[in-house]
C-alpha cells in the first residue's frame, strides 16, 4: 500500500479512498486532519505531549490517542491496522456502544478497545495481522516505523496463500453482480437468489 510511505504525514482520521487510472491502485486523499510530524525549518521531529483531544474518527483511532498523548507515525500505522480488521471482520468490537453523549462514547470506545487484546481482535484470522499490531504497539513516540517490513508481512502472506494479483477489486465484484440482478429478468433474479450471498474474497480467484 503506498499510503505506507507515510510521506511525512501523520494522519488524524481514516482517509478517503479512490482509484488512479486504470483503476488497478488505491490512493488515500482528503488529508484535511493531517499535520506533519516534523518541523518543516528544523526537521526536528513534533515534541512529546500528553492531555491532547481526540482528532478524527474514534473508531479507528489508536489506544494512545485515546489516552491523549500526541499522535506520531506509530499510532497511523495502528489505525491502519483497525483498518484492516473493520475490512476483514465487517466490524470492530468497539462499535454501536451506546452512550448519553460523544464524551461518554468516547470513553466506552476507549475502555472496550483497550479491554480488547491484539489476540482476540485477530481471533481466526492469519498471525500476520497480530504481529503487525503488536510491532506498531512496541515503537516509541519518534521511532520510524520499518514499512518494508509491514509489507513484507503481508505480501508473504499473500504469497503463501497462493493468491494472484488480477487487479479487481471486491466491490467491483459486488457492483457488477448488483447490476446484474437488478437488469435481469424476473426468473433469472429468483435463480440467483437461491445461490450463495457470500461472494469469494478477491483473493481467492484465481
Amino acid at each position: 500500500i503506498p499510503s505506507l510511505s507515510c510521506i511525512e504525514i501523520s494522519s488524524r482520521t481514516i482517509f478517503s479512498w479512490v482509484l488512479g487510472k486504470g483503476q488497478i491502485r488505491v490512493y488515500c486523499i482528503d488529508f484535511g486532519l493531517a499535520k506533519k510530524y516534523r518541523d518543516t525549518s528544523t526537521h526536528q521531529h513534533i515534541p512529546y505531549r500528553e492531555n491532547k483531544n481526540l482528532t478524527g474518527t474514534a473508531r479507528y483511532a489508536s489506544v494512545n490517542t485515546h489516552l491523549g498523548i500526541e499522535q506520531s507515525r506509530r499510532d497511523d500505522m495502528e489505525s491502519l491496522g483497525y483498518v484492516l480488521m473493520y475490512f476483514l471482520r465487517g466490524s470492530l468490537p468497539w462499535q454501536g456502544l451506546k452512550a448519553g453523549n460523544k464524551k461518554q462514547k468516547y470513553e466506552k470506545i476507549s475502555e472496550r478497545k483497550i479491554a480488547t487484546s491484539t489476540e482476540a481482535l485477530c481471533r481466526g484470522y492469519p498471525t500476520e495481522f497480530a504481529s503487525y499490531f503488536h510491532y506498531c504497539r512496541s515503537l516509541r513516540f519518534e521511532d520510524t516505523p520499518d514499512y518494508q517490513y509491514l509489507k513484507r508481512l503481508f505480501r508473504d502472506l499473500f504469497i503463501r496463500e497462493g493468491f494472484q494479483f488480477d487487479y479487481v477489486f471486491d466491490w467491483t465484484i459486488l457492483k457488477y453482480q448488483q447490476s446484474q440482478m437488478t437488469s435481469a429478468p424476473p426468473r433469472a433474479m429468483a435463480a440467483a437468489a437461491g445461490q450463495s450471498s457470500g461472494m469469494a474474497p478477491m483473493a481467492n480467484r484465481q
